[in-house]
């Protein structure tokens, strides 16, 4: 079961191009992302991922492919009802 929703997802076509080259689907990052692992980021952003399951903040996911390129996950913040609406798979310098 996932740890929070990710509303409407959408890939910039860098990332899939990226995923492809790698053999990754975007659901595997998604997958990891819905699911507390995330990834590649230093102790202080994994505990803001923690903190923002509580309290509707953003959170950010990134991670290493083996061909050392790095891809990120955002799911945005939750609105007042409590809706995330929208994540979105992406390279670094995209974002």
């Amino acid at each position: 079961m996932s740890k929070f929703s990710i509303g409407l997802v959408t890939t910039t076509p860098n990332a899939l191009v990226m995923l492809a080259a790698c053999y990754t689907l975007p659901e595997d990052l998604l997958d990891r992302h819905i699911n507390g692992d995330w990834g590649d980021l230093e102790a202080e952003n994994r505990q803001r991922n923690d903190e923002a399951l509580h309290d509707g903040s953003r959170i950010l996911s990134a991670y290493v492919m083996d061909e050392g390129w790095k891809v990120c996950v955002i799911t945005e913040a939750a609105d007042d009802d409590g809706v995330r609406s929208h994540t979105t798979i992406l390279l670094p310098e995209e974002y």
